[in-house]
């Protein structure tokens, strides 16, 4: 089975980085019809997503976020642009969580 993993560094902060994954498992849950279960922990979340054909976890930490997901055969084929999908996503919501973290300029 193809495998992706997605790994970023991030300076969010836990709170920051806990809030953006929260919002990737809303959005991945309302436009690919995923079922997710968020086990939160004191120092990382894990996010634990699923649907036919699809099953991963995104763990985010106070400095990274991971993302693990295993293809079913169908899946399999488009596996580069489900890929370029998730991460283009993933690093849009880590730049405007980053934008929000900076302090304002007085």
């Amino acid at each position: 089975m193809p495998d992706i993993r997605i790994h970023r560094d991030h300076s969010l902060g836990f709170a920051k980085a806990r809030k953006t994954a929260f919002q990737w498992a809303e959005a991945v849950e309302e436009k690919f019809d995923m079922e997710c279960t968020v086990i939160e922990g004191e120092d990382r979340d894990v996010v634990e997503f699923t649907r036919p054909g699809v099953d991963g976890t995104l763990v985010v930490t106070a400095d990274s976020i991971d993302i693990d997901a295993k293809l079913g055969f169908l899946l399999g084929a488009f596996r580069s642009k489900i890929e370029s999908e998730i991460e283009r996503y993933l690093d849009e919501l880590l730049a405007k969580g980053a934008l929000k973290a900076k302090p304002k300029k007085r």
